[in-house]
Order: C-alpha cells, then structure tokens, then sequence
C-alpha cells in the first residue's frame, strides 16, 4: 500500500507576467531563476513533491485547465492533481514571490485544518487538499476561495512584507531585490 503524501507545494505560474515585460518564473534572483527559487523554497518547507501549475518548467506540473482564468482556476486544478497523488495539505506559492523563506512560511505551515493564509496576500497560502469550497470557480477572486474555503487569516512581520508581496513590475523586482538577500 501507497503511503499518503502529507505536504505537496504548487507554485502557480500561469499568469501573463505582462507588468513584468518577460516570463517571471524565467528571472534571475542572485544566480538561479525564480522558478528555481520557489521550488527549492517549496523542498525546504517539507512538501514531498513541487509541482508548477500553470507552465512546465523542466520538473513536474499541471497545465492550467483554462488558461487565462485566472488564479483560483489553477489552485482548482493544482488541489485536483494534489488530491490525485494522495496529498493531504498543499503549499501555494506564486513564482513571483522567490525571496521568500522557509521560515516566513512557518506560520502558515503550523496551521491548524483547513488551513491558513496572510492577511492582505491570499498567496501564500496553506490548506488541506479537500477545503476548496465546492462552488468555487475559475474568475473567483483568490480572497473569496480564501473566505469561502474557512482559511484562518494570519497577521504577517513587517520584516516579511515585502518578500511576502513579490514583484510583479521591474520596478517591484528592483526594490525587492535592493531590500533582501537574495544569495
């Protein structure tokens, strides 16, 4: 018998990056892409499996089941594919966040079912592979899943901030990139 996979992480990247002018998963951070970053990110917050939902990067994935549907319509297919590999909890992660660390996550990642998110940034976020609310839709705004699926809403550090935010314009990435280490 299979054991169950207790954590899985998915890091949503089917966005257009059109602010950002280029492929955001594809940018440098301090010598390694920020699809690298986050997915070494999701290893190090203890998810036995990091899968990209949206593109395929070179490691495991799952296509966005409508393209262009927004966020909520690749978490609904990232939660199926986890639900599929026997995941009982999944980590969301945006690729535009890579100088997040694992212990920002720690919060999230201590707490209890369904799970939980930080107030103001719906991603990150941490919840059982069955929370997702059965009306949920692809269009839905991230913050109503969040609402919907019961996730605790977590105070974040001001130290946490800005890594929390990630960047979504040149210019984001370059106050990001000025404030945090990113070696």
């Amino acid at each position: 018998m299979m054991s169950a996979m207790t954590l899985i992480a998915l890091i949503l990247t089917g966005g257009q990056s059109a602010r950002m002018g280029r492929d955001k998963a594809l940018i440098d951070w301090g010598g390694r892409s920020a699809i690298e970053r986050v997915a070494a990110l999701g290893r190090a917050a203890g998810a036995d499996t990091v899968l990209s939902v949206g593109r395929d990067y070179g490691f495991g994935f799952v296509s966005d089941p409508r393209p262009e549907a927004g966020p909520v319509g690749g978490l609904l297919g990232g939660l199926a594919e986890a639900r599929r590999r026997g995941a009982a909890r999944a980590l969301i992660l945006a690729v535009d966040a890579p100088t997040l660390r694992a212990d920002d996550l720690a919060p999230l990642l201590a707490a209890p079912a369904p799970g939980a998110t930080f107030e103001g940034l719906p991603v990150p976020m941490v919840l059982s592979v069955d929370a997702a609310p059965s009306d949920a839709a692809d269009g839905w705004p991230l913050r109503r899943f969040v609402e919907r699926a019961g996730l605790a809403v977590l105070p974040t550090s001001l130290g946490a901030l800005m890594r929390l935010r990630g960047a979504n314009t040149p210019q984001e990435m370059a106050d990001l990139l000025a404030a945090t280490d990113t070696a």
